[in-house]
């Protein structure tokens, strides 16, 4: 969810009478902004060179100048990455006379932060159920014993004594499933990084292990609790 919003970026367009040194200037200002994780100076020159690359065609050739304007592209931290949270970024970076406009993908923003919602209720929903199944599987197993538990109460076994087995079972269960769901986290984050290199960044070594860890640890957790 970071990632994915921390990569969404909005362009300052920067008017032809701004000289390129208060242009710096203003993009180390943004630079020590809360809101913003990074910006990037792009010169009229550098935007024509994308231009040609990506077109194929030099505008200059028909018009007899570089219609282009120099920009700063900026990249803010998760917590601002809304259509409010910009559109008040957005009136305060107006107030210099020199940005002639604030461009930025409001539909998009909205469609990444609603999926980003609707997929983490969904896992919420998910982990729900998991629980559920968990518990419920635990108690028809529990059930299933219920001669030999009644059994054990007549000839005076303790209750500790008749919990012991079921205890030790589940959490050996446990530790079986968090290392089965571990080996599917691995290789998924493997597929992942494969497939798009610079999630890297934020599927590093240490979070597969923290992850991992907490997997093992609530596996085991639950199991004992629900037994």
């Amino acid at each position: 969810s970071v990632y994915v919003k921390e990569n969404i970026n909005f362009s300052i367009i920067i008017s032809d009478d701004m000289k390129e040194t208060d242009i710096l200037k203003l993009q180390k200002r943004l630079d020590k902004e809360v809101f913003v994780r990074s910006t990037e100076y792009i010169s009229k020159k550098q935007a024509l060179r994308e231009q040609i690359e990506a077109m194929g065609t030099d505008p200059q050739d028909f018009l007899g100048y570089n219609p282009l304007h120099a920009s700063i592209e900026v990249k803010l931290h998760s917590d601002y990455a809304n259509t409010d949270s910009i559109a008040k970024i957005e009136k305060e970076i107006k107030k210099n006379t020199n940005v002639q406009e604030v461009r930025y993908q409001e539909d998009l923003i909205n469609m990444v932060n609603e999926n980003i919602r609707n997929i983490s209720l969904m896992l919420l929903g998910l982990a729900f159920i998991s629980f559920a199944l968990i518990n419920n599987t635990i108690w028809l197993t529990i059930y299933s014993k219920r001669f030999l538990i009644h059994t054990m109460k007549l000839v005076g076994a303790s209750w500790s004594f008749i919990r012991r087995p079921f205890l030790w079972r589940n959490f050996w269960i446990g530790v079986l499933a968090a290392v089965i769901a571990d080996g599917v986290l691995w290789a998924a984050a493997y597929w992942l990084v494969v497939y798009e290199p610079d999630l890297i960044s934020v599927i590093t070594p240490n979070v597969m292990l923290l992850v991992s860890v907490s997997v093992l640890v609530f596996g085991v957790c639950i199991t004992w609790f629900c037994a």
